[in-house]
């Protein structure tokens, strides 16, 4: 009978200390995320103003290109169409808000 009291007792004891002992690491790993997801905030919220970038100088450069008159001048017209091709390649990664 004694015995068995003390298995029982080591067994409770060495149960305690792996309990706490795992939620000591659960909580370092909560702490951890919650780190990471302010980053993923940060990342979310530079992305979604970057698209939003993309966006106004793609209709900007499209309401300037409606008229045409940019084309016609030798150095600004290359300037112009330097500027039209970069706001091209942009497009595929515009992020539609």
């Amino acid at each position: 009978m004694i015995i068995l009291v003390i298995i029982l007792a080591l067994m409770v004891v060495i149960l305690g200390y792996t309990t706490f002992n795992l939620l000591h690491k659960v909580e370092r790993l909560e702490d951890e995320l919650n780190k990471r997801q302010d980053i993923i905030t940060s990342y979310q919220t530079y992305i979604n103003s970057l698209g939003e970038i993309i966006h106004n100088v793609n209709d900007r450069i499209d309401t300037i290109d409606a008229s045409g008159t940019f084309k016609s001048d030798d150095e600004v017209g290359f300037f112009f169409t330097r500027l039209k091709a970069l706001s091209d390649m942009l497009k595929p990664y515009n992020i539609k808000l």
